[in-house]
């Protein structure tokens, strides 16, 4: 906390100190200020307790074998119950310090980050308008024309010239003192006027309803099937769709405006991978499933003024389900993808296997990027606490430079000693050469090392020898932030999830905001979610089968229920060979128009 006050000190005149970011630091400190009070005191009994124990000690070794001994050795064990208890006591009040300590110091380096990118978006700014200021001086000083369709326009003449030459003088001083004339790209104003203009988005949603079910009568019949064919109450469900937990990747886009920046090819690869990594985090308390969206639900994510990104998703197939995903960056970057869904109930849990490409590509080196997505598994779903794991491959490739990336999701096993959400990968140069060494946890962070030196050990598996490099202190990639106060109440959802289903005016009809069986079970009234849920069930399988009656044959960009997407079309990918749905353009247009016409009546 002083290094952060120092920090803050060192940059000058300081900001005011909202009153809510004062009350939450003062109520930091004060549990902190308690906690350290209880270790204190358990420190102090340790002290005493251990030093009475001492002494008993030293009085049994006196009276060894004396009649004495029965009743000096129940008064050491009555002394070190005491000594083990207050211990014990310690040991707990140390783990609820460090768990505060570590929780808010999370929070005050996201802080701190802000404040420094913030100062640096300011002093580009700043160096901008220092270099206009200098091309003014040095126009004035040259006595430049000022063209006529730039100031006033005014018939020149021979006798006018004098006068001509006052007005360009008085104009260029005009220049200097009113900063209206001085022009900033928005690129560079964009970042320091941030703050100024946002709209502020929701913090909390409505508490989680207690509602208990059943779940062994629903899901004894279940074994084996598709869950995505099987009809579910809201109770198992969190107040999203799946286009808006696909949207949630972008949680660090911040990573891909980095890796953006980057000269390096291979260190860009590493940012990649720590993004494609973070997409997970939000998953580890998440253990409700999604509402599965309706053929042609929509969803839009518009964060140019945040983030600089505009994210557009739409249903493209409801059976298997399959959603079709297009962003794009003004801060250098594209990522599209096209997710089919496959889940089966296999008794004691649920595998959720995502098929289907994710790309990535940067604007100014032309690198692109492909990988896909791991298994995600739901435990216990009969009996116990529900919990979630990863594990899998993912194979990131970068088709232009042929680099690659290969990360381990390692599964979580009870007998290993492995640290738990354990992630490694080893970045290579298309020679096969690795450059990298990533590693860390899908639900905390992610670092890479560079490797300096490599040489062949012992064991390997299958008789293969083991490679063992040499790699230099490993740099923080990616720390996932911290959970919003009370999120355990509510769906565990992430600061940026709890924005996704805030009510836009603008927005598509189609789109996940408006759906009210979702709308409904936020709020926190189950029945009448479950009602709505029903009946939109109903009037989409009547909806298929009308569809159905009319399609004689697949058409071009149809699938095999006779849809046609409206912003999303079926095309082959040149570089890969897969038959993917891609981004047709057009959504932001009639966003722009308020133009929804052709926007079909699901809800």
């Amino acid at each position: 906390l002083n290094t952060f006050d120092q920090k803050s000190n060192d940059s000058g005149d300081e900001a005011p100190v909202p009153q809510e970011d004062r009350a939450l630091t003062q109520g930091v400190l004060k549990t902190l200020a308690s906690k350290l009070d209880d270790l204190s005191t358990c420190n102090e009994l340790i002290g005493k307790h251990g030093a009475a124990l001492q002494r008993s000690l030293s009085e049994l070794e006196d009276l060894r074998g004396s009649t004495d001994s029965t009743d000096k050795v129940k008064t050491v064990n009555e002394r070190a119950t005491l000594f083990r208890i207050t211990s014990n006591a310690m040991i707990n009040a140390c783990r609820d310090f460090l768990d505060v300590a570590e929780s808010h110091s999370r929070r005050w380096q996201k802080a701190l980050q802000h404040e420094r990118e913030q100062r640096h978006h300011l002093e580009e700014t700043i160096e901008q308008l220092a270099k206009q200021h200098n091309s003014l001086e040095r126009a004035k000083d040259s006595q430049l024309t000022c063209p006529v369709s730039d100031a006033v326009d005014v018939e020149r003449s021979q006798e006018g010239d004098a006068s001509d030459e006052n007005d360009e003088a008085e104009f260029f001083d005009a220049m200097e003192e009113s900063p209206a004339f001085i022009t900033v790209t928005t690129g560079d104003i964009h970042q320091y006027n941030i703050e100024l203009y946002l709209k502020t988005r929701r913090s909390r949603i409505p508490d989680k309803p207690n509602y208990s079910l059943n779940l062994w009568s629903i899901m004894k019949n279940c074994i084996g099937k598709d869950l995505s064919k099987i009809p579910m109450p809201v109770n198992f469900n969190e107040p999203l769709s799946m286009l808006q937990r696909l949207t949630e990747d972008l949680e660090y886009s911040e990573l891909l405006d980095r890796a953006a920046r980057c000269d390096s090819s291979l260190e860009q690869l590493c940012l990649v991978a720590a993004f494609s990594v973070s997409s997970y985090s939000t998953t580890v308390h998440r253990t409700a499933k999604p509402f599965n969206p309706l053929l042609g639900e929509t969803y839009e994510l518009d964060r140019l003024e945040e983030y600089g990104y505009r994210s557009i998703c739409e249903q493209v197939s409801h059976h298997p389900p399959a959603a079709a995903h297009h962003v794009t960056s003004q801060r250098g970057w594209t990522l599209w993808q096209h997710i089919t869904i496959d889940s089966k109930f296999r008794g004691k849990y649920i595998s959720v296997v995502p098929l289907g490409n994710i790309h990535l590509q940067f604007h100014s080196s032309g690198n692109h990027y492909v990988w896909s997505k791991v298994t995600s598994t739901v435990h216990n779903i009969i009996v116990g606490k529900l919990w979630i794991d990863q594990s899998g491959d993912i194979d990131i490739v970068n088709t232009t430079t042929k680099d690659t990336c290969r990360l381990k999701f390692s599964p979580y096993s009870y007998f290993s000693r492995e640290v738990p959400r354990k992630v490694t990968g080893v970045v290579e140069d298309r020679e096969g050469t690795a450059h990298y060494i990533l590693s860390g946890t899908w639900d905390d962070k992610m670092e890479s090392s560079k490797i300096v030196d490599s040489s062949q050990g012992c064991g390997g598996s299958e008789g293969k020898q083991k490679t063992v490099y040499q790699t230099l202190q490993p740099k923080l990639l990616w720390k996932k932030y911290p959970l919003p106060d009370n999120a355990e109440n509510m769906h565990f959802f992430s600061s940026l999830a709890l924005t996704l289903n805030e009510p836009e005016e603008g927005v598509a009809p189609t789109d996940s905001r408006l759906r009210p069986d979702q709308r409904l079970m936020e709020a926190g009234l189950w029945d009448e979610a479950n009602g709505q849920k029903q009946r939109l069930e109903e009037r989409q399988r009547l909806e298929r089968k009308r569809r159905e009656a009319q399609h004689d044959s697949v058409s071009s960009g149809q699938d095999i229920e006779g849809y046609n997407p409206l912003w999303f079309e079926k095309r082959t990918d040149d570089r890969t060979g897969e038959s993917t749905y891609t981004y047709r353009g057009g959504y932001w247009e009639a966003k722009d128009r308020q133009d929804w016409s052709q926007c079909p009546d699901i809800f």
